[in-house]
């Protein structure tokens, strides 16, 4: 008799542990954050700590990438070997020639002024200057003519990707104004942005709204160039560290993305959104999302 008394006890507790685990379960489907839908044709979003996933959108598919190529440049020129960042850099004719046939972005830099590496890091990533990204490819390419030194540094470019097991990620310029073979995709932009993050130095240039910087002209006195970022996110949106906005005729609206809020950083990509406003509306929805995940 003790033992079907037992027995009827586990029976009804184990009754109430399943009548629980149902009732935990259905509570927490009702406060799971619904997927948001974005302009972009792609997206991704990881947890930057974990390196979770943890929102795709053909996060694997391969797309042009516009000026968000520039975070690869800067994260090429950070990872040579005793960078001084301090080293000048003598602007030369054919970046502001290269400027003007490509009707590209620019950080007006002016021929025969001396600016420093950091200072053109700031020119590369603020103003999205391809005249900055001219220059720093040829100043850390190796070779002995122009050309030469710019397909080097875009060899390493390519390297950089492969070295992190990117396999859908290539590139064919410095800057993102491609000849056709320049792509990469959500997934692996956000890898690579969070790879330059480990960097200080990008880290301090990315987060930075706008800054004044003190340059060298060729008659040895000095000017100021000033540089605006092109990430509308910074100061718009919470907790914003960085990090590039894109943009092109096949890549239309791109943008990468980071924030920290809570100890938590959330970092992600849009590739190909419809517009300006879309592609920050899409970043917004996206890290909202991660943050609740």
């Amino acid at each position: 008799m003790l033992k079907t008394r037992r027995a009827g006890i586990a029976v009804v507790l184990a009754g109430v542990v399943i009548t629980s685990g149902a009732l935990t379960t259905t509570a927490q489907a009702a406060t799971a954050p619904a997927k948001p839908s974005i302009a972009a044709a792609g997206g991704y979003v990881m947890n930057n700590g974990t390196g979770s996933s943890l929102y795709t959108k053909a996060a694997d598919t391969r797309r042009s990438t516009g000026s968000t190529t520039k975070i690869m440049t800067a994260k090429v020129v950070l990872a040579q070997k005793n960078l001084n960042l301090d080293s000048k850099v003598t602007v030369q004719k054919a970046y502001s020639d290269y400027i003007v046939k490509n009707t590209a972005s620019s950080a007006r830099l002016i021929v025969g002024d001396k600016v420093t590496v950091r200072q053109l890091l700031y020119g590369l990533m603020l103003p999205s200057g391809c005249d900055a990204a001219y220059a720093l490819a040829d100043k850390f390419g190796s070779g002995s003519t122009r050309s030469a030194r710019v397909k080097s540094f875009i060899g390493k470019m390519n390297k950089s990707a492969t070295d992190m097991g990117l396999k859908n990620t290539h590139f064919d310029s410095f800057d993102g104004i491609g000849k056709g073979a320049n792509y990469s995709t959500p997934r692996d932009l956000t890898k690579i942005a969070s790879s330059a993050m480990k960097s200080s130095t990008f880290r301090a240039v990315v987060k930075t709204k706008s800054t004044k910087q003190k340059v060298t002209t060729k008659s040895g006195g000095y000017r100021y160039m000033s540089w605006s970022n092109t990430n509308s996110l910074l100061g718009t949106y919470s907790g914003t560290i960085g990090v590039k906005t894109g943009s092109g005729p096949e890549a239309k609206y791109c943008l990468v993305f980071a924030a920290t809020r809570s100890g938590k950083t959330v970092i992600g990509t849009v590739l190909k959104s419809t517009s300006v406003n879309a592609r920050t509306s899409d970043a917004k929805k996206l890290m909202d999302y991660g943050f609740k995940k």
